[in-house]
C-alpha cells in the first residue's frame, strides 16, 4: 500500500544528467534525505539509461549508508536498513518529447491542440492549420522535413466540420513522415477531432502510420476538454518515443508507476500545489536550451515552451529575440557591443562554463531577466480563455473570427511565483534570483517568491501521483527555498513623487516606519522562521489590492531574501537615457544588496 512507504529512491533522467533522490519518513514526517548525481548513459559508449540511473543511485547509497542496489537490481520493497519500499521515475533522456500539431484553424482548434500537446510535456515544433496562410505543397514539406515524435491532429467540434480535418489528414498522409527516433515502427498520430470525421482520417491514415483515437479536445466552441488526449499522448510517448531510448525497456520494469516525461512531472506538482493550497501559482524552469513556465489560475493549468530561450545552447537566441538593448540595460557599466556578442557566443559553444567575474555575472543575470520576461510574454498569449466564441456560429463566422481570448494570467491574483534552473536556484546571493523574477515577471501586490533547492520538482511531480502527502511534504520542507514576499503597488508617478508609507513590526528589532517614492525599490531583511506584521499605505494614484490609496495590513512570514517592497512602477520601465538608467541600476543594487557594492562603485572591474 503507498500509504505505508517509508522510503523512496526516485531519479530524473535529464538529457544530460541523471539526478536521483531518497525520501524517507522521519520522526512521522516524509524527508529529502541524500541525492546522488551521474552523466546520463543513452548514448555512445554506454547506449543503457540504467548504466546513468545505477550510477545515481550507488551515490545515494554511498552517501546514506544504506543499501540500495543488489548487482544491478534496485532493492524493493525495504527490509530494515536495506532497499527501497518504491522506485520511481521521470525522463526527458533523448531530447524530450517533439511534437507536430494540427487543427483546423489556427485561433481554435489548432490553438487548443497545442495547449494539449504543451500539457502534456512536449515541444511544439510547428502548429499547422487550414487557414494558416500556409500552400498545401508547403504543408506538406513541413510534416515531411521536421521528423517529430507523435503528430496530435485535432479539428472540428463534434458534429462541425469533417472537410477540413480529413484535408489535414490527406496532407500528412501524403507527406508521409518519418519518426525523429526509430526506424522499426511507423510514426504516432492522435486524433482528438470531431468524432463524426473519426472513420474517414482513420481511412486516409490507414497506411504507415500509427493511429490512436481518443475524445475530441474541442468537443463545443465553450468547451475545451485536454485531459484525454494529454493522457493519450503520455502514454504513447512511453510506449513509442521513450522505448527507444536504448535501456529503457530494463528500466521500465523496475518502477511500478509509469515513467512521467520531466516536463509533464513538474506541471503535475504545479497543479497539486495550486488544488492542495486553493492559490493561484506560477513555475519557471529556465534551463540552457528552453525556459518552461507552468501556471494555475482559476484553476486552469497551462504551460509553455520557449524552445529558443535558454542560457547556454540557445544563449544567442536570448540577445537576438530581446535586442541588445534590452539586455544591456539591465548593465550598470559600459561594455562594448562585441565584447558583449563574442561571450555570447563563448558561453553558447562552451554551455558548460559558468561566470567567473562579477562583471560575467552581471551579465548572465541580465540575460536571464530577459529570457523570463520573453518566455512569460509567450506564455501569457497561450493561457487565454476559449477563442471563436459567438452568439451567431456558422462555419463562414468561424473563420472570419479575429483573436477573443484574453489571457487567464492575472498577476494581481498570483499568490505564489517558483523559479528553477541553474541560473535561479545558484545564484550566488539568494535576492540575485528574487530580482531576476520580479523583474522577468513583474508581479503586482503581494505575492510569495521561492525557488527549488536542487531542481527535485519533477521527481515530486510523480510521486504526488502515489503519495501526495509525501510529496507535498518534501515540497514545502525540502524543495522549497522560501525567498520572501514582493509587496509591488499598481500605478505611475514622477521619479521621486511619493508611492507609498511602509510601517513594519519586527519581532526582534525596531520597527520601520517610511515613505518610498516612485522609482525606488527596499529590501527588508527577515528571516526564516520569523514573522512581521506589515502595513502599507498607497499614494492616491497607487493600489496594493485594497483599491487605490486605501491602506492594506499583512502578517507575513521570513525568507532568504525578505520583504522587498517595489515602488518602480507596474509596467516597469527603465530610464531612456543611459547614464539615468546606470543611476536607477546602481541605486537599485545598492538598496537590494544584490552585487559587493566596492566593485559595483568601481565601475565593475573585469
Amino acid at each position: 500500500m503507498t500509504e505505508d512507504l517509508q522510503v523512496i529512491i526516485a531519479t530524473d533522467c535529464g538529457s544530460t544528467t541523471t539526478k536521483a533522490i531518497l525520501i524517507e519518513k522521519v520522526g512521522g514526517e516524509y524527508r529529502q534525505t541524500y541525492r546522488g548525481e551521474a552523466p546520463t548513459t543513452v548514448e555512445e559508449p554506454f547506449n543503457d539509461v540504467t548504466r546513468g540511473v545505477l550510477n545515481s543511485i550507488a551515490e545515494v547509497e554511498e552517501l546514506s549508508g544504506r543499501r540500495l542496489l543488489d548487482g544491478e537490481r534496485i532493492i524493493t520493497p525495504a527490509e530494515g536498513k536495506h532497499g527501497a519500499d518504491i522506485y520511481i521515475s521521470t525522463s526527458s533522456a533523448g531530447g524530450g518529447l517533439q511534437m507536430l500539431v494540427a487543427g483546423a484553424v489556427k485561433t481554435m482548434t489548432a490553438e487548443s491542440a497545442q495547449r494539449a500537446a504543451l500539457g502534456a510535456g512536449a515541444i511544439v515544433m510547428d502548429v499547422l492549420a487550414s487557414n494558416d496562410g500556409r500552400l498545401p505543397h508547403q504543408k506538406m514539406e513541413r510534416i515531411r522535413g521536421l521528423r517529430p515524435d507523435m503528430i496530435l491532429l485535432s479539428g472540428g467540434t463534434d458534429g462541425g466540420t469533417i472537410t477540413h480535418v480529413v484535408e489535414m489528414a490527406e496532407y500528412i498522409a501524403a507527406a508521409n513522415p518519418k519518426p525523429r527516433l526509430g526506424h522499426s515502427f511507423s510514426l504516432p498520430i492522435i486524433y482528438a477531432g470531431n468524432k463524426d470525421a473519426r472513420d474517414e482520417v482513420r481511412e486516409v491514415l490507414s497506411k504507415n502510420i500509427t493511429l490512436y483515437v481518443t475524445d475530441n479536445l474541442r468537443p463545443t466552441l465553450e468547451q475545451e476538454n485536454l485531459f484525454p488526449a494529454r493522457q493519450k499522448i503520455q502514454e504513447q510517448f512511453m510506449e513509442h518515443v521513450m522505448a527507444q531510448a536504448p535501456g529503457y525497456a530494463k528500466l521500465k520494469q523496475w518502477t511500478p508507476v509509469p515513467i512521467m516525461p520531466t516536463p509533464a512531472a513538474v506541471g503535475s506538482l504545479i497543479q497539486t500545489v495550486s488544488e492542495r493550497e486553493g492559490i493561484d501559482v506560477i513555475g519557471v524552469d529556465i534551463g540552457g536550451a528552453t525556459t518552461d513556465v507552468f501556471s494555475v489560475f482559476e484553476q486552469k493549468f497551462n504551460r509553455t515552451v520557449s524552445a529558443n530561450l535558454g542560457l547556454s545552447y540557445s544563449v544567442s537566441n536570448v540577445l537576438a529575440e530581446a535586442g541588445l538593448d534590452n539586455v544591456v540595460r539591465w548593465v550598470p557599466f559600459d561594455i562594448d557591443e562585441d565584447d558583449l556578442r563574442n561571450r555570447i557566443k563563448n558561453k553558447m559553444i562552451r554551455p558548460t562554463t559558468i561566470p567567473q567575474t562579477l562583471r560575467e555575472l552581471i551579465i548572465e543575470q541580465a540575460l536571464a531577466r530577459e529570457a523570463l520576461r520573453l518566455a512569460f510574454e509567450q506564455h501569457k498569449l497561450l493561457a487565454v480563455g476559449l477563442k471563436g466564441i459567438q452568439q451567431v456560429r456558422s462555419v463562414a463566422d468561424m473563420f472570419r473570427q479575429l483573436e477573443t481570448g484574453q489571457t487567464l494570467i492575472n498577476m494581481q491574483e498570483l499568490d505564489l511565483l517558483v523559479g528553477s534552473g541553474g541560473v535561479l536556484s545558484h545564484a550566488p546571493r539568494r535576492v540575485q534570483a528574487m530580482m531576476m523574477l520580479i523583474d522577468g515577471f513583474q508581479p503586482e501586490w503581494l505575492t510569495r517568491m521561492a525557488v527549488d533547492s536542487i531542481f527535485m520538482m519533477p521527481h515530486l511531480g510523480v510521486l504526488a501521483g502515489v503519495h501526495r502527502q509525501a510529496a507535498m511534504e518534501v515540497f514545502e520542507k525540502d524543495c522549497l527555498l522560501h525567498l520572501g514576499w514582493c509587496i509591488a503597488p499598481v500605478g505611475q508617478a514622477k521619479p521621486g513623487q511619493k508611492c507609498v508609507d511602509v510601517a513594519i513590526q519586527f519581532p526582534d528589532r525596531s520597527p520601520v516606519n517610511e515613505t518610498i517614492g516612485f522609482g525606488e525599490i527596499r529590501l527588508y531583511p527577515l528571516e526564516e522562521g520569523k514573522k512581521a506584521t506589515v502595513e502599507v499605505t498607497p499614494a492616491r494614484g497607487f493600489d496594493v489590492g485594497s483599491g487605490r490609496g486605501r491602506s492594506r495590513k499583512f502578517t507575513l512570514s521570513g525568507g532568504l531574501a525578505g520583504i522587498v517592497v517595489d515602488a518602480r512602477g507596474r509596467p516597469l520601465s527603465l530610464a531612456s537615457d543611459v547614464e539615468t538608467r546606470r543611476g536607477q541600476l546602481v541605486k537599485w543594487i545598492e538598496a537590494m544588496n544584490l552585487y559587493p557594492q566596492a566593485e559595483i562603485a568601481a565601475g565593475v572591474s573585469s
